[in-house]
């Protein structure tokens, strides 16, 4: 292969539309559920997709390999040592969820790599593309599973997570697959921050501000970090609806509704003060097995999720949500109960390929804007181990963790064809 020229021109990967297509159609095809996709977390729709993107990498000419936390790894064959930049995403999805939430990372990656090949061209720098385990929390309550393996940050308390069906612990599960649970367990780093150059992640918006704009591509300033718990208990006491007065009550649903409330009306304070902030209860339920028209609930499991660019208003929303709960456990004689709080720091991406990225886009003819990311994503793993990190956004209809998920492909292309360029031109 010959070095790429500087200004390579992204229509390498334009070609590459319908194999993009062909592979998200599969995609689509293993991880149906009759709903959406559904891909858990190192389990079997997981695994399902790896094995297909893998399958299609080698029938391409491309190295397949796998890291010790089981995360796919692409390369092209003979690649020179030194430093590589590492693109990619996830692989795993929520239940129920849609076909483009972190696959167009790694199918894009694959393009790349792909148009590389058959123009038998090398980039300035060795490229790997990842297919990353476990990014979506829905499984097990932790985020990141897999990049947080490379770097040593998941606990004991994380492995030790219960799968939300199977009730199988998350090392069991990555175990089953492969994954050096042992080395993982001892908090060894299996990828040394110093061999990786630059993290590179397409990815769908999952809201609607690209749509709302007409953005078909924007580049990403910053990954909001969260806090959050899986499962917290209100208990009161159950009693007749119509026999114990407001007085007398202990009513564990009036008081987490007063709970939510209150923290809206904080919420809202918040955001005219400008700080960056979302909260969220994504789960509130009575116990089934007891809960009756005619019957006082006594106990109430919600979820609690913060999520926000800024370290420091995580932690002063989260104090003054526990401040709440005490609060209001002494005023309805009540009890709160947590959980295990699990923490997800922000991460802000690597202003110099900001700005190149944003240069790029203009050449290209794509959108010049910038936005920052409400989502998740394992870029803020890679930013926080040190690693210079980057991510560029593809608009997406509907919103995401739904089956309605509606990238178009043409903005698809567009968004490879950027990271394609970003990878040939010399930093």
């Amino acid at each position: 292969m010959t070095a790429a020229p500087a200004m390579e021109r992204s229509e390498g990967t334009d070609a590459l539309a319908p194999l993009a297509s062909a592979l998200f159609a599969e995609l689509r095809r293993l991880g149906g559920d009759g709903v959406g996709i559904t891909r858990d977390s190192y389990g079997p729709g997981e695994d399902a997709a790896i094995a297909h993107v893998a399958e299609v990498a080698r029938a391409e000419g491309i190295e397949v390999g796998f890291d010790a936390a089981r995360n796919l790894v692409l390369s092209l064959p003979g690649e020179a040592p030194g430093p590589y930049v590492l693109c990619g995403s996830h692989l795993d999805s929520v239940p129920q969820g849609g076909n483009y939430d972190g696959a167009a990372g790694v199918v894009a990656g694959l393009l790349c790599l792909v148009a590389m090949r058959r123009a038998g061209v090398r980039p300035p720098r060795p490229v790997r593309v990842i297919g990353l385990r476990g990014e979506e929390s829905a499984w097990f309550g932790k985020a990141y599973m897999g990049s947080s393996a490379l770097f040593g940050l998941l606990t004991p308390d994380d492995l030790a997570a219960a799968h939300r069906r199977s009730g199988r612990s998350l090392g069991e599960c990555m175990r089953d697959c492969g994954a050096a649970v042992d080395r993982i367990a001892a908090g060894e780093r299996l990828l040394d921050p110093a061999e990786v150059a630059a993290y590179l992640e397409l990815h769908i918006e999952q809201g609607p501000v690209m749509v709302a704009r007409d953005l078909r591509t924007a580049v990403v300033t910053g990954i909001r970090g969260n806090i959050r718990h899986k499962r917290i208990v209100c208990r009161g006491e159950a009693g007749h609806s119509g026999a114990v007065p407001r007085w007398l009550r202990r009513d564990a649903v009036f008081a987490v509704a007063e709970l939510l409330s209150r923290l809206d009306e904080h919420w809202r304070a918040l955001l005219e003060r400008g700080l960056d902030l979302v909260v969220t209860c994504g789960i509130i339920a009575t116990n089934p097995d007891e809960h009756a028209i005619s019957r006082i609930p006594g106990e109430v499991g919600f979820s609690f999720e913060v999520r926000s660019q800024s370290r420091d208003t995580l932690e002063a929303f989260y104090h003054l949500m526990r401040t709440e709960c005490a609060g209001i456990a002494a005023q309805r004689k009540v009890e709160f109960a947590f959980d295990r709080r699990v923490d997800s720091p922000p991460a802000r991406m690597d202003e110099a390929w900001v700005r190149r990225l944003v240069d790029l886009s203009g050449r290209l003819g794509l959108p010049t804007e910038t936005v920052p990311s409400g989502a998740g994503h394992d870029a803020a793993v890679f930013a926080n181990a040190g690693i210079p990190s980057a991510m560029v956004f593809v608009r997406n209809d509907n919103g995401s963790h739904n089956p309605r998920e509606a990238m178009e492909m043409a903005d698809f292309m567009a968004a490879t064809g950027l990271l394609y360029r970003a990878l040939l031109e010399p930093a």
